[in-house]
């Protein structure tokens, strides 16, 4: 049953049950300024706080999934130091934002249906998982237009992809298919456009049906391996002793040995 919904012009967000959706929804393109932004702090707290999401599902209902930053709001602020000051500090926003959506403890699923440049491309890498239209567009073109992708890009896509892989795409500016992004991992998965609303549900809810503190605790634990902490290891046990003294944990492990009499 439908839990919750609400809504706002940025993003919308329905909450059913172990899944919550987030909408972009920002028409044309999805273009990043400071109040979708604020938005898109707002939606991640709800999701945070929810006792019953395991999965946040981040899609769009535009025609891109999001081109990156509001070409209006960058023009305004070029002119001058004191607003390409301002600039900066947005895009420090921004990176607030998406490291708040990297660390969920929920696990989070990009559903890329059109083109996710620039910005667009770097909230996608904040989330877990990625699934992209085989005809959509994905890359890091910032070095065109002299500039970094500065909203975690060249952090985010080298620890995913490697120094190599990260280098041929910031440095050469290049955009590459759904499926070339597949294929070199960039999105672990890529499905026909007219598929993939349903593939991106489909995989949600599976991740959504398993224990979500279960989910929460696997995510922790990757994120020490790839951060290289050797306290890695302890982390397992403590979150090994914190499930085996879960309700939920002790019940499915219960069945599964009765089933293996």
């Amino acid at each position: 049953m439908l839990g919750e919904v609400s809504s706002a012009p940025a993003i919308a967000l329905e909450l059913d049950g172990p899944l919550a959706v987030a909408t972009l929804a920002r028409a044309p393109v999805n273009a990043i300024d400071e109040p979708w932004l604020a938005r898109l702090d707002e939606v991640l707290g709800i999701v945070e706080a929810s006792r019953q999401a395991g999965v946040l599902l981040l899609r769009s209902g535009a025609r891109a999934f999001s081109a990156g930053a509001d070409l209006a709001l960058m023009r305004s602020r070029m002119t001058d130091a004191a607003g390409r000051a301002r600039m900066v500090e947005f895009v420090r926003e921004i990176q607030r934002v998406f490291a708040r959506l990297e660390r969920l403890p929920q696990v989070s699923i990009a559903e890329i249906g059109g083109a996710a440049l620039g910005g667009g491309l770097e909230l996608a890498l904040a989330c877990d998982l990625r699934i992209a239209a085989t005809e959509a567009r994905l890359g890091l073109p910032e070095a065109r237009l002299g500039l970094v992708p500065g909203a975690g890009g060249t952090q985010r896509l080298t620890r995913l992809a490697g120094e190599a892989l990260a280098k041929r795409l910031i440095l050469g500016a290049e955009t590459v298919t759904g499926d070339e992004a597949a294929a070199i991992g960039l999105v672990q998965w890529s499905a026909p456009a007219a598929d993939l609303a349903a593939r991106a549900r489909s995989i949600a809810s599976a991740i959504a049906a398993l224990p979500a503190a279960a989910l929460a605790r696997c995510k922790r634990c990757i994120g020490a391996a790839v951060a290289g902490d050797p306290g890695g290891y302890e982390m397992e046990l403590a979150a090994t002793a914190e499930l085996l003294a879960d309700a939920r944990t002790q019940d499915l492990v219960r069945r599964f040995l009765d089933r293996q009499r």
